[in-house]
């Protein structure tokens, strides 16, 4: 699948119910010209998305290519539909996509230019760079740079012809423009009302677009985007917004450094899956509800029961709860477990396994809330390197949980308590051979069968993306670095070096008494 070109800096979001001095006159022009999208044109600076419409990274450089081709050629492309408020801002009510696609090219700014670098504070991710270049060569290659077509009007002799050509009719060329009339909330109605209809919105990201003002919606855009970009956070007070910002970038570098890249060719990997997949969104949004105990409604398309958060301080508790429960899952605070990601939150073939994430997510709270588990840490440590050994071995048993229940949403509970039962066993001293036959023979798992139904990962005579992934991830796994105290995993995001001799008892800080552990076993096992 093509990565997708992040154009969300190109315009920027606005409160629909701003207000200002100035009062809407004048009629509303019918058409768009090109040279309304310059960044430093009347238009282009007044236009904004509503602060509740999603990131626009939906296209990929082809579809863009395809955009700007087709205006190129005067083919037909659906007008935009806006609306202007009382503050004479124009808010795109659809066609965010369309009308970025050219102010893209015509800026030269495909995520990574002038406008994207002030947008986020000059720290863009190196994957955005990369599929923004590929977008301009691509484009430069079919279509030819804006600056090429602006060096046409004066001399055609040094540019294609075909570019020539074109340019001698780009003056003339519009989009046509249609507008909402009424007030903000017949705006925000049109726009629910029309990108439901035209591209229906997930539910899981309809909550967020609703949940904008309300404490899980601002901590899950805070994450996803590092507390960089637009801050919908704003209207707290500085220190706030500071907090939030950098509360967000942490547990965002905890889920998603370093960045995922396919084929496999590394065991680091993120616990949160690639930045840029089109599902992260709702799992970072689902993350927040589930480490808060928020509990939306899964089947319908409904906004969360909670409260807009007022002056902030929902918004950091929340934050401060996942950063909690982040840590705990895979980093070098102390008290992280440093769980492996390749071992609990991907498959044999490299996929990131969201209802496995949602998972361990959960288990960690069951860790933290142990009165009522019986299961504490420390009994889980014990205990790791089977567990670990038994959910590597049966990996499959987990996708028929998933099925089961047919979404990572629906599953996730009852993967935690699979957790739960062979933890339980372990601790009782089962042994690792009877463990899964006994949870096979419950009522509560009975439905599951010891043979496994995996699609077969290899097809054709060539080594596909997950083949390689899969061989790579086997071969790494038997040679990969394991806790010298519990002798389960350890990943490079939650290395720690121990005293074999411990410094109370007279250790040294030499090479001869140093060893490899996770955080956790470091500071609380051993001691």
């Amino acid at each position: 699948m093509a990565k997708k070109v992040n154009l969300d800096a190109l315009i920027p979001r606005e409160d629909f119910e701003v207000e200002d001095n100035h009062k809407n006159i004048g009629k509303n022009t019918s058409t768009l010209s090109i040279t309304d999208l310059k960044e430093d044109a009347f238009f282009f600076s007044a236009i904004r998305k509503p602060d509740f419409q999603r990131e626009t990274n939906e296209w990929d450089p082809d579809t863009i290519c395809n955009l700007i081709e087709s205006f190129l050629d005067g083919e037909l492309i659906p007008a935009l539909i806006l609306w202007r408020s009382a503050s004479s801002f124009t808010f795109v009510i659809d066609g965010s996509h369309r009308i970025s696609a050219l102010a893209a090219w015509i800026n030269d700014d495909y995520g990574d230019g002038l406008i994207s670098k002030q947008f986020y504070d000059g720290k863009i991710p190196d994957e955005q760079i990369e599929i923004a270049e590929k977008t301009r060569a691509m484009v430069k290659k079919k279509i030819g740079s804006f600056l090429d077509y602006q060096l046409a009007i004066k001399s055609p002799e040094k540019v294609d012809v075909k570019i020539a050509q074109r340019a001698k009719s780009l003056g003339a060329l519009a989009i046509q423009l249609q507008w909402v009339e009424g007030d903000s909330s017949t705006a925000e109605t049109s726009f629910f009302k029309i990108n439901q209809h035209a591209a229906p919105i997930d539910p899981t990201e309809m909550r967020l677009l609703k949940s904008r003002k309300k404490p899980n919606g601002l901590v899950a855009r805070a994450i996803i985007r590092s507390g960089k970009g637009h801050k919908y956070w704003s209207r707290f007070t500085e220190n706030k917004q500071l907090e939030i910002q950098e509360l967000a970038k942490e547990v965002h570098d905890i889920l998603f450094t370093p960045h995922l890249k396919n084929p496999i060719k590394t065991l680091d990997l993120p616990i949160g899956g690639s930045i840029y997949a089109s599902q992260t969104l709702p799992l970072v949004l689902d993350f927040v509800n589930i480490v808060n105990g928020v509990k939306p409604k899964i089947d319908e398309v409904t906004h969360d029961e909670l409260q807009d958060d007022i002056d902030g301080n929902l918004t950091i508790k929340f934050l401060n709860n996942c950063r909690k429960v982040a840590r705990r899952i895979n980093s070098k605070h102390p008290g992280s477990l440093g769980l492996h990601p390749a071992v609990y939150l991907y498959s044999q073939t490299g996929r990131h396994k969201i209802a496995s994430f949602y998972a361990i997510t959960a288990l960690i709270l069951e860790f933290e809330n142990s009165r009522n588990t019986k299961i504490s840490y420390t009994e889980f440590t014990k205990v790791r390197e089977t567990f670990e050994e038994i959910i590597l071995e049966n990996d499959y048993l987990i996708q028929q949980i998933v099925r089961r229940h047919r979404s990572a949403l629906k599953a996730y509970t009852y993967i935690k308590d699979f957790y739960l039962n062979i933890i339980l066993k372990l601790s009782g001293g089962k042994d690792k051979e009877k463990v899964i036959d006994e949870i096979l023979q419950s009522k509560e798992f009975n439905y599951l069968t010891s043979i496994s139904s995996s699609d077969p990962i290899v097809q054709g005579g060539k080594f596909s993306a997950k083949t390689k992934s899969a061989v790579f991830m086997k071969e790494a796994l038997e040679k990969a670095l394991k806790c010298k105290l519990c002798n389960g995993y350890i990943h490079a995001n939650a290395i720690t070096i121990d005293h074999i001799v411990r410094k109370q008892d007279g250790g040294q800080g030499t090479l001869e008494n140093g060893q490899f552990s996770h955080p956790f076993c470091n500071t609380t096992m051993k001691n």
